[in-house]
């Protein structure tokens, strides 16, 4: 018998795969994420048929001079949605970021400009080279450096002189800003890449170049002071120290425009006193000049940086500490020694309690300021006696004046 024939299955019509352009990365998020996405879309759809690009950009602008910059970053990255490639608004957005503490943003932003034009723009090779290290980061700057000469050249050969700006690029750079990025290159080989070979030939190389684009630029005077220093040149590096020094400190430019028969206009004065603002390094980099300067053994002058680094913010353990240590280093005045001695303990005492509060990690720190304390000693105890004899003076007079009172009473 032949055999009988399989019952064919009716073919039903298979369930067809929904794809859609945009949805296939849609698939694994959760309904509400979704939902999240497709809102942020209807509403970039919404700024762009509402807002051009460039009014997004006037909203950032005036975000960000108001120091709002969460609300900035909103209406710049709005911009760019509606222009991904539009190198300002970039640059723009990456520096927002930066602002906020946002460095994978930020660096997301500036890399993508540098994908979109890599010759034009130094700012962006900049911050990219302030996020890494090694020779990463001197790779970032030395490009950074690189197209700022160009933008150089071309804005000196240009009709315009050097007020003429380049599309799409920097409105302005100018030789300060090679100086400052060269100081940044050397400040690598000086910290990073100091074990390298070559580096100490490669940090002076980058010194000199920063002095012959900006002979007055601090940092860069400060750094081969520095540089100096460290390879045995005390007296040429404090040299070096006390003309960046003088840039910016208000005695000592004081001092040195006197000795040039220094002005005394008042309009002129405040011209002065805007420009020691304009010139005053950072804080960090302060610190390291009153460090340099406690080497060169010129111990008023460090006082008065650190004095003023305390104004700016008192909650720096490493400035209580080097206070109290000139203090301590001049406390072998004969005629002022108790004076600093005291001064010295009382700065020491609040760096210790300051290190505490904050749970700072510099061990090496914390033992030098106990071992300094030590050596101080406690208070003086007469001193401590006699001001408690001047605390009571009151109840004293008061009681004196009581018996002075009863005896004439009774005459």
């Amino acid at each position: 018998m032949g055999g009988q024939a399989k019952s064919k299955k009716k073919n039903k019509p298979r369930r067809k795969e929904r794809h859609s352009n945009g949805d296939s990365g849609l698939r694994n998020l959760s309904a509400q994420e979704r939902m999240k996405l497709k809102m942020q879309e209807k509403a970039k759809k919404k700024t762009a048929e509402k807002y051009t690009a460039e009014q997004l950009l006037e909203k950032t602008e005036e975000c960000m001079d108001n120091f709002n910059f969460e609300m900035a970053q909103l209406f710049c990255q709005r911009a760019l949605d509606i222009e991904p490639t539009n190198l300002k608004i970039l640059d723009m957005l990456g520096n927002i970021c930066a602002e906020l503490g946002n460095v994978d943003k930020a660096k997301e932003a500036f890399l993508k400009a540098v994908e979109l034009s890599p010759e034009e723009g130094h700012s962006k090779y900049m911050y990219l080279g302030q996020i890494h290290t090694g020779m990463e980061a001197v790779q970032y700057f030395t490009k950074g450096i690189e197209v700022m000469l160009n933008t150089l050249e071309e804005s000196t050969q240009s009709a315009a002189g050097a007020a003429a700006a380049l599309p799409d690029s920097d409105p302005a750079v100018t030789a300060k800003d090679v100086s400052v990025a060269f100081c940044s290159v050397a400040e690598i080989f000086f910290t990073d890449l100091c074990m390298e070979e070559g580096a100490a030939d490669k940090c002076k190389e980058a010194i000199e170049r920063a002095l012959q684009y900006d002979p007055d630029n601090p940092e860069a005077l400060q750094l081969m002071a520095s540089y100096l220093f460290s390879t045995d040149s005390p007296q040429d590096g404090k040299e070096y120290l006390m003309r960046s020094v003088a840039l910016w400190l208000p005695s000592q430019r004081k001092r040195a425009e006197h000795s040039l028969g220094g002005r005394e206009e008042e309009e002129e004065e405040e011209e002065e006193e805007e420009s020691l603002q304009n010139e005053m390094p950072p804080y960090e980099s302060r610190i390291t000049t009153a460090k340099l300067l406690v080497e060169a053994e010129e111990y008023e002058t460090a006082s008065e940086v650190l004095e003023g680094l305390l104004e700016e913010d008192d909650e720096v353990v490493q400035v209580w500490y080097l206070l109290g240590w000139v203090c301590y280093l001049q406390a072998e005045k004969p005629e002022e020694a108790e004076t600093f001695k005291d001064s010295a303990r009382t700065y020491l005492t609040k760096a210790k309690k300051l290190y505490l509060k904050l749970r700072c990690d510099d061990l090496a720190m914390l033992e030098h300021v106990e071992q300094l304390l030590g050596e101080l000693g406690p208070e003086d105890e007469e001193a401590d006696s006699g001001d408690e004899q001047l605390d009571n003076i009151g109840d004293d007079f008061v009681q004196s004046s009581d018996d002075e009172d009863e005896d004439a009473m009774e005459h």
